[in-house]
């Protein structure tokens, strides 16, 4: 595959550039899958794509959820494993993904890069930045994020999916080839069409640093905390006034600093509001829970229990209702249903000449929804950096090792057969 390198260049590029021009902005308040209409831009050129690349059989359901197969080419009575490979279509609504204008930086130089409005690239900051001093690094312009979470992933299942149809020299089984909408709200696979999945296991192309790896994601959880006041005009309000806002904003000074995502790494989980919304009487404040920990998740849950009843007690017939909801679980409780899913995805890196690399996630995955469904799916790199913010980059040469990773994978599951 090394002799494809110009090949994999120009695919990558233009997919790539292509997918994060289109905005697909999730919202997370919405319920509806998907949560914004911008999504279907992209699904409908990415089921167009599959078919002129030669896919016939696809499904693109009245959610989003595009799922497409790669027929085997082997005619035998003894068939491969199938095994899928997914990517989400949606980007986060943190930061705007709305006329995105990708710079593609040719034999960067080792030095910062200099956007728009401020936003200044430092190697200081990304040091991985220097070790691709003479590759290509493509960035926004500074103003949006880039989208390379997730498009970079769709990309290079598009990229690995064009290339097999092109060689079918190269065996292999059937490959379940998913794209989904709204990965980033936690609600990506609330109506996910479970039963016409083949696959025994998935990979999520959603990772960032080459080589890497993730068989581990937090518990993720999410708080609705709503505030009932009393309203009273303010003129005549000594004694009488409960007002929403100003309990939201005593909640929120009650959340431990040193349980927030700015204050922590590694293992250790958080409290991070999301929302504040509303008026005096009525006030709505979102929070997301987050650890490895199950135990820690239902302490922190508690603990916004006990911070709603103290603060409802302390403004005389106000109400303070705290809902809890699951988002995800930690995909490690599930990946160990078959050990030849990590086996052999360390073997497809190490294809590559690269050194595998165990990760845990600090947030979720589509793929932890799927592993808890029954299919294990860890999650893979692709090449990407500082997801969610205008100073998001990724490296070409990366995203064409993933490529090759995907194809690679797709070799050794056939073998299996």
């Amino acid at each position: 595959m090394k002799s494809d390198d110009q090949w994999f260049t120009r695919q990558i590029v233009e997919r790539f550039i292509k997918y994060v021009k289109i905005d697909t902005t999730s919202d997370r308040h919405k319920q509806e899958i998907p949560s914004t209409p911008c999504q279907w831009d992209l699904l409908h050129l990415l089921d167009r794509e599959l078919e002129e690349i030669g896919i016939q059989n696809r499904n693109l359901d009245e959610h989003g959820y595009l799922i497409a197969r790669l027929e085997s080419n082997i005619d035998e009575v003894t068939q491969p494993p199938v095994v899928g490979f997914m990517a989400h279509v949606d980007t986060s609504e943190d930061v705007s993904g709305k006329n995105v204008c990708p710079i593609v930086h040719e034999h960067y130089d080792g030095a910062a890069i200099e956007l728009k409005d401020g936003v200044t690239l430092k190697t200081a900051e990304n040091p991985l930045l220097s070790k691709y001093a003479g590759k290509t690094i493509i960035t926004s312009d500074g103003t949006t994020l880039l989208g390379a979470d997730d498009k970079a992933g769709i990309a290079e299942i598009l990229t690995a999916a064009a290339w097999m149809q092109e060689h079918p020299e190269v065996k292999h089984g059937a490959v379940e080839l998913i794209f989904t909408p709204d990965e980033e709200t936690g609600k990506g696979l609330n109506l996910f069409p479970l039963k016409k999945l083949d696959s025994i296991c998935c990979y999520t192309m959603d990772g960032d640093e080459e080589g890497t790896f993730e068989d581990e994601c937090f518990h993720g959880h999410t708080a609705e905390i709503t505030f009932n006041g009393i309203v009273i005009h303010p003129g005549d309000a000594r004694g009488r006034l409960m007002n929403a806002v100003t309990m939201a904003g005593e909640l929120l000074s009650m959340l431990p600093r040193n349980e927030s995502p700015e204050a922590t790494d590694g293992r250790f989980g958080y409290y991070c509001p999301l929302d504040v919304r509303g008026n005096i009487e009525q006030s709505v404040i979102e929070i997301i829970i987050r650890d490895f920990d199950l135990e820690q998740i239902k302490r922190r849950s508690e603990t916004l229990r006990r911070i709603g009843k103290t603060i409802e007690s302390t403004y005389p017939g106000s109400k303070v209702h705290v809902e809890i909801r699951k988002q995800y679980s930690n995909m490690r409780l599930y990946l160990d249903k078959d050990t030849r899913v990590i086996r052999f995805l360390e073997k497809a890196i190490e294809m590559e000449g690269l050194t595998p690399k165990k990760k845990y996630i600090r947030g979720g995955t589509d793929g932890a929804r799927l592993s808890e469904m029954g299919i294990p799916t860890p999650n893979v790199f692709t090449g990407g950096a500082n997801f969610h913010s205008k100073k998001e980059w990724i490296v070409l040469p990366v995203m064409i090792n993933a490529v090759r990773t995907i194809i690679n994978l797709i070799r050794l599951w056939y073998a299996e057969r």
